[in-house]
């Protein structure tokens, strides 16, 4: 195979959610054939440029299997399997594109201090991951203080916050007020998610932005910065 058919097959199986020889996703006829990861196996010793395979294998893709999903073309699986086979791809590329100079944004995600839900940052987790950003998940029952401490350590771009129990909501306002007094706040952009919050809370709070569900969480990094290419890094 050329490099261009290469391309085109890791985005045909990351629509597929054909991850790998093993796991043919939603699509029965792929059982047996090459996933992403035998694919990018291939991409990477044909040293196909890692920012090549971004754009045109795994951003492309992602992107129309996320309209098929809002238009109701494809259920919440198939958008999961799609996000699982990106971030696999990414975890190959991650070495590859650090040589090249490639930084990833990073992404704090945390169920706050007095709330133990944590399906919803999970999902969040694999829509980032499959989005290109380099997520770092604390769980659930998080303390402000530990979710600075990391963000600040980490120089992470955003932290997602997320509350389904009303008296956690609380824990939210308390990591905002601390990142505040640990004169980073301008330099992270808070997202809330949960069903103990809402997009008034979020503007009550001083909170960047409300995320009503983990299938939004792309579109919504979107509307809040310049997105520059894929995982928010200029790949240009």
């Amino acid at each position: 195979m050329n490099n261009q058919e290469i391309l085109d097959k890791i985005a045909y199986n990351v629509s597929r959610g054909n991850i790998n020889v093993e796991y043919p996703g939603h699509n029965h006829r792929l059982e047996g054939q090459p996933g992403v990861v035998e694919l990018m196996r291939t991409a990477l010793d044909q040293k196909i440029d890692p920012k090549k395979i971004i754009v045109k294998a795994l951003s492309k893709p992602m992107e129309e299997v996320t309209e098929k999903f809002e238009s109701d073309t494809y259920l919440a699986p198939h958008i999961l399997i799609s996000a699982k086979c990106v971030g696999d791809a990414m975890d190959m590329l991650a070495p590859h594109l650090k040589k090249a100079g490639v930084k990833q944004a990073k992404f704090v995600i945390a169920t706050v201090k007095g709330d133990l839900h944590e399906t919803g940052p999970l999902f969040v987790g694999m829509m980032l991951k499959g989005g290109g950003l380099e997520t770092i998940n604390l769980g659930y029952d998080v303390s402000a203080s530990q979710i600075v401490k990391t963000v600040k350590n980490q120089k992470a771009a955003y932290v997602g916050l997320s509350a389904s129990f009303t008296p956690a909501k609380g824990e939210i306002k308390r990591v905002i007020s601390t990142l505040k007094a640990n004169g980073i706040r301008d330099e992270v952009k808070v997202l809330i998610g949960g069903s103990a919050t809402s997009a008034q809370f979020a503007e009550q709070i001083g909170a960047d932005a409300y995320c009503k569900s983990a299938f939004q969480i792309i579109d919504v990094l979107k509307s809040l910065d310049n997105w520059s290419g894929f995982a928010g890094t200029n790949l240009n």
